[in-house]
């Protein structure tokens, strides 16, 4: 039923083929709704094309992946990460603030909010959700919250211009078949098709072309809001769980990749993380007489992650931190 969905989504070819790459994120046999789509099977979906559409974005992680897959390794998908923006209080925006426009799309799928993580470096907060049945298996979700009100009158004026105009594409009837999952419930594939669809969108820029005078005002203090300036929401970044990320990182080297020089260490020494630098992506600005230009600026990027089992849970250790992230930032910073 997940193929299917999956299937209508991006199409055959590429279902069978990001199925083959990605692990099993559902145990086989182990669930399967009476009628239609559920939100497991929907959410197990929506990663999937996730995962897709990050690939079609980044080169050198799609070369990674090719190479796992010709040695015969599916990619375990570890999490993935998107920003948001919350604009000062009082300022006017169609669409929820912050991270509260995902929200109202994770939790219906199973999510729990688990983790907050103050990055106050980059004057944001990161918020993970971790799925509730298969925490292990599902990807987490880390959504980064930036606080437009932390940053100069000059940066807020122009985030205002920027992200003010943002439009909210989830509709009726995508809420509708959320609010059949929270309760429990399935929907039929056709109208999960559609709402995956409509959700799919969500995971991009939701705003109209940037003014480049904009973009370099909020680059001058952000280079996580200039980003979100020309990505929107789009998936920052996919990450792999790998058995020994040093090992990896050799690799990657290895083999020419643009791959970070340093592992991020977390405080507890559990969890191991290193990246890709961002791709490099070519993308539209208003100049001042509205004519657009283009320009080269930082993409998304791909991530791998070593976790190691917590001594005294004698579970996988599914935690984030902070020192990490802020690190890990960093790749999508412009050359």
């Amino acid at each position: 039923m997940t193929d299917d969905l999956v299937e209508n989504v991006i199409g055959a070819g590429r279902a069978v083929q990001i199925r083959a790459l990605a692990a099993p994120m559902v145990p086989t046999g182990g669930h399967a709704p009476v009628n239609g789509i559920d939100a497991l099977r929907f959410a197990e979906a929506m990663n999937l094309a996730l995962f897709a559409d990050l690939l079609d974005r980044v080169p050198e992680g799609a070369e990674y992946v090719a190479d796992c897959a010709a040695q015969g390794r599916r990619i375990v998908l570890d999490h993935g990460a998107l920003r948001t923006v919350a604009l000062p209080q009082g300022a006017r925006c169609a669409m929820p603030q912050g991270v509260e426009a995902f929200r109202r799309v994770l939790e219906p799928l199973g999510y729990v909010e688990v983790g907050l993580y103050p990055l106050p470096r980059l004057k944001m907060t990161g918020h993970v959700w971790c799925h509730h049945t298969l925490p292990e298996t599902m990807p987490q979700f880390f959504v980064s919250e930036l606080h437009v009100d932390q940053f100069s009158p000059a940066f807020a004026k122009a985030a205002i211009r920027v992200f003010g105009p943002a439009l909210d594409h989830l509709d009726a009837a995508t809420a509708e078949v959320l609010g059949k999952f929270s309760a429990g419930g399935s929907v039929p594939l056709e109208d999960a098709t559609a709402a995956l669809q409509t959700v799919l969108r969500l995971f991009g820029r939701q705003h109209p072309v940037p003014f480049e005078a904009d973009y370099e005002a909020l680059l001058a203090e952000s280079a996580e809001a200039a980003w979100i300036s020309t990505e929107g929401n789009a998936f920052n970044h996919v990450t792999d769980r790998v058995v020994d990320v040093e090992a990896t990182a050799a690799a990657e080297r290895e083999a020419g990749r643009s791959i970070k020089d340093k592992v991020e260490v977390s405080a507890s020494g559990r969890v191991r993380q290193t990246a890709l630098r961002a791709a490099e992506v070519r993308r539209s600005f208003r100049a001042e007489d509205g004519t657009l230009v283009a320009r080269t600026v930082p993409g998304s990027f791909f991530e791998f992650i070593t976790r190691r089992v917590d001594a005294g849970t004698g579970k996988l250790d599914l935690n984030f931190d902070s020192g990490n992230a802020t690190g890990i930032f960093k790749m999508t910073e412009a050359a």
